[in-house]
């Protein structure tokens, strides 16, 4: 995968001075990226919308002939990507290309239970956790000017699990975390997703998947379209407007 996070696939010439189209293939999700001149001719676009409606916010781009060469690889690049390894884009690699916003939602009553900090919280009550890490790695984004968004849905009574997060939760804001609760019967007309994830940007979505105990299994899912992505994002600022502020909750 290229630094910027995007695999460059090749870019045509229409002339000595005017490059032609520039493709690119997003390595996370396969979403092929197509910037080139943009189609303005009346007679052009009367034509193509006669097969499919150009609505608001889409436009036509033309690729010439000799651009096809890199649109047949561009397609074809998951084919190969499939009989090789490649790495997937870390946490860090999607909050560093960050700008302006990066949300997490949790909608579980629990994640891994053998974790130690948890297991020795239900023995004596300690809520000192190791933040150093995260507080300085979030840090860094708030400091650039990212607005960093977490929201948890949990059921109430809430679970030993929750009870231990909010109790060790210091971190996430000392962190500059805007940290929010939302108890689920508050929630219930929501349309919440059935994963967690995490939104960079409001152009990336990383949804994440756990085990029935809640473990952690790596598999993740990766959302570019905006289609798909403008639905999310308004259904966590619905949910966020519902949602408790972290000094004003006390769990059940």
């Amino acid at each position: 995968m290229s630094e910027s996070g995007m695999d460059f696939v090749g870019e045509g010439q229409v002339s000595s001075r005017v490059a032609g189209p520039a493709l690119h293939v997003e390595p996370a999700t396969g979403d092929v990226y197509l910037v080139g001149q943009r189609i303005t001719d009346p007679s052009t676009l009367a034509k193509l919308a006669k097969h499919v409606p150009i609505h608001d916010g889409e436009t036509a781009i033309w690729l010439p002939s000799d651009s096809k060469p890199s649109l047949l690889k561009a397609l074809t690049i998951e084919e190969e990507r499939g009989r090789q390894e490649y790495d997937e884009p870390t946490f860090g690699t999607l909050l560093e290309s960050s700008e302006r916003s990066a949300i997490h939602l949790e909608a579980r009553d629990t994640y891994d239970a053998t974790d130690p900090a948890f297991q020795k919280w239900l023995v004596d009550g300690d809520t000192s956790f190791e933040w150093d890490d995260w507080i300085e790695f979030i840090g860094r984004a708030v400091k650039r000017g990212v607005r960093m968004r977490r929201l948890r849905i949990v059921s109430e009574p809430v679970s030993d699990y929750i009870r231990w997060e909010h109790a060790i939760s210091y971190g996430n804001i000392a962190a500059g975390e805007d940290l929010r609760w939302l108890p689920r019967h508050l929630a219930y007309d929501l349309p919440i997703p059935i994963a967690d994830y995490w939104m960079f940007d409001q152009r990336l979505i990383r949804y994440h998947y756990t085990s029935g105990a809640g473990a952690e299994m790596n598999k993740f899912e990766y959302v570019t379209d905006p289609r798909k992505i403008i639905s999310a994002v308004g259904m966590f600022e619905m949910a966020w407007e519902r949602a408790i502020p972290h000094a004003d909750y006390v769990p059940s």
